[in-house]
């Protein structure tokens, strides 16, 4: 009864909004979603010009509106049933800047950083670029999920938006260690090489979906929110960090019970 209403009004308030527009409401109506999408794409080139300009903290806040615009896009065009093929194309795109190449800056941006165990121009050159790796792997993870059937409940691999969320809160949590650390610079490669690999695994991982709302059938999904909660309000932004790391080992710790049933 209250999902019904709730939906009704919504749909109500969109089209009232709409039918502003005098002249052709349902051309306007089929552009809402692909808008929120743009704003999307957006956010993640807003973030990585502070991810290159070392503030990390307002690049973590703009990837996490882009994950809020991300959310809405679909959401809204399943509202107003305006769901296209160019939609779908357009939120990879969006998705391949905000949750790809966005934290990919983020990590160059730590690498400059660290401190480096020898004195070399051209390792000083080309080390940060090694980045980039994460956006290449994130470009390939998108493209795998737009063409596999299997993940409309379950997700394979890590989804970017979770890669991107990592990145981002562990950048404004550690970033002053990693200044200070000697050996920062190999536990960034090695997370680079994890990160990449994660993303394109064929590793099942569960998805945060309700097909409904008992506990029964949802004990993981529910104990995984209160530990999360739990997480950010111990460590605040940092908390995310934690929150996908969580979430990576619930899914293979699901899998290995999952395995022996």
């Amino acid at each position: 009864m209250f999902e019904h209403t709730f939906f009704s009004y919504a749909i109500d308030a969109i089209n009232a909004i709409v039918s502003i527009n005098p002249i052709s409401p349902p051309i306007m109506k089929k552009h809402i979603p692909n808008t929120i999408t743009c704003c999307n794409l957006i956010c993640g080139c807003i973030a990585t010009g502070f991810a290159l300009k070392g503030d990390f903290n307002w690049a973590m806040g703009f990837i996490v509106m882009g994950a809020v615009f991300d959310f809405f896009d679909g959401f809204v065009a399943r509202l107003l049933h305006v769901s296209s093929a160019i939609g779908k194309e357009l939120d990879s795109l969006a998705d391949c800047i905000t949750f790809g190449f966005a934290p990919a800056a983020i990590v160059s941006g730590l690498l400059r950083l660290a401190p480096l165990p020898i004195e070399n121009e051209t390792v000083t050159l080309v080390l940060p670029y090694l980045a980039f790796i994460i956006a290449a792997f994130s470009a390939l993870r998108l493209a795998k999920f737009n063409l596999d059937e299997r993940q409309s409940t379950t997700f394979y691999g890590l989804p970017t938006p979770a890669n991107a969320l990592f990145w981002s809160a562990l950048a404004v949590g550690t970033h002053e260690w990693i200044a200070t650390t000697s050996w920062s610079v190999y536990a960034l490669l090695l997370g680079i090489v994890c990160s990449s690999w994660i993303l394109v695994a064929d590793i099942p991982m569960f998805a945060l979906k309700f097909k409904d709302y008992s506990l029964a059938h949802n004990k993981l999904r529910y104990g995984f929110i209160l530990a999360s909660a739990a997480l950010l309000l111990l460590a605040g932004w940092t908390g995310f960090a934690f929150v996908i790391l969580l979430y990576i080992a619930t899914s293979l710790v699901a899998n290995a019970c999952n395995s022996k049933k």
